[in-house]
């Protein structure tokens, strides 16, 4: 039980735009807001994976101020244990095992960890969902999002560990809290690991993005959200193979930003200058007016049956098929574009 897979004949898939969730469900299977995703952005054409796995510059960006730097090999250790843990879907007792064990290292990292638990009235039910927030405190007024999920989708009929969908960006949130939780920051700066980002049944506006929406509700109703200054999110950045295209569902400004930063970090082979369109934890934020962008990878290489790679959901996205690589190429970038924001916030 999971969110549908787009299923298109190869050649009609070239030609072709289809509207979806983050998890690949048509337009007809549910009556949410539509996202357009263009076949060509989202990896279904060969021609756009080059086979090679992308190799991080050579020199650390000469504008880069943080101290400790982002250790890709150590995120990629954080993966494997979250994978240990197994299928995480929400209310499992093998996601709040996992969530116990996130709150432990942030708490090591020297973050301040909040709980932000409610209940969600699902297609199975009701299921108490948490999502974690780590925040590091900074000089000036203003609030900086970095955000994922940690959670995997549901699968009864085989098993399904979500080594990058799920675990790449927990793992990635992980690291990035030992950075800026452990230095002076210009901006405060929250790490926010979501709940029940993917649906419990078939993905739509009521069985998806669980976690996000209720926190930007929450922040809504209580006049949080406008110290809000960007929010980048990331999910499924682990691939060996990474590609990332600009999602045109989020907010311009924040994707130019973070893409020129890839460029002059020479990573231009991973951050690609085409675009695409994604509903991912993001919307609820853009929808509340945050400047917010989606970075968002894939899951193994291009497939017809699957937008977003042929282990997109399947038993097949596993460790091996992550590398610490890609996750310092995404680190790198992610610290570089915070940086950037707390000297210049919100005018590039």
């Amino acid at each position: 039980m999971t969110r549908p897979k787009v299923v298109l004949p190869l050649l009609s898939a070239l030609a072709a735009t289809i509207f979806i969730g983050e998890a690949g469900s048509m337009v007809g299977a549910h009556k949410g807001r539509p996202y357009a995703l263009s076949l060509v952005g989202a990896g279904l054409v060969p021609a756009k994976f080059s086979g090679r796995s992308a190799t991080p510059a050579t020199a650390q960006h000469t504008g880069e101020k943080s101290q400790p730097t982002f250790n890709g090999g150590r995120a990629f250790e954080d993966l494997k244990r979250l994978v240990a843990f197994g299928p995480r879907p929400p209310g499992s007792k093998a996601l709040a095992d996992s969530r116990a064990w996130i709150e432990s290292q942030l708490k090591q990292a020297g973050c301040s960890v909040e709980e932000d638990s409610f209940t969600s009235s699902t297609p199975v039910g009701n299921i108490p969902m948490t999502n974690l927030i780590a925040k590091a405190p900074g000089a000036k007024p203003g609030t900086i999002m970095l955000a994922g999920h940690y959670d995997t989708a549901r699968h009864t009929d085989f098993k399904f560990v979500g080594a990058n969908d799920g675990g790449s960006s927990a793992a990635m949130l992980l690291e990035l809290a030992r950075v800026f939780c452990r230095r002076k920051n210009e901006c405060t700066v929250w790490l926010v690991f979501f709940d029940g980002e993917e649906a419990l049944v078939n993905w739509s506006a009521t069985d998806s993005l669980y976690g996000s929406r209720h926190l930007a509700a929450k922040l809504a109703s209580n006049g949080e959200i406008a110290r809000v200054q960007a929010m980048i999110l990331m999910d499924m950045v682990g691939d060996k193979h990474l590609k990332i295209y600009k999602d045109t569902n989020s907010t311009a400004w924040l994707t130019d930003l973070v893409f020129r930063t890839a460029s002059k970090l020479e990573y231009g082979k991973v951050f690609l200058d085409e675009k695409s369109a994604y509903g991912d934890d993001h919307a609820p934020f853009v929808d509340d007016g945050v400047a917010a962008v989606d970075l968002l990878g894939n899951v193994g290489p291009p497939s017809a049956s699957s937008p977003f790679g042929a282990y997109w959901h399947t038993a097949e996205d596993t460790v091996g098929k992550c590398s610490p690589t890609s996750l310092t190429i995404v680190g790198r970038v992610v610290v570089s574009t915070v940086e950037q924001l707390e000297r210049e916030p919100r005018s590039h």
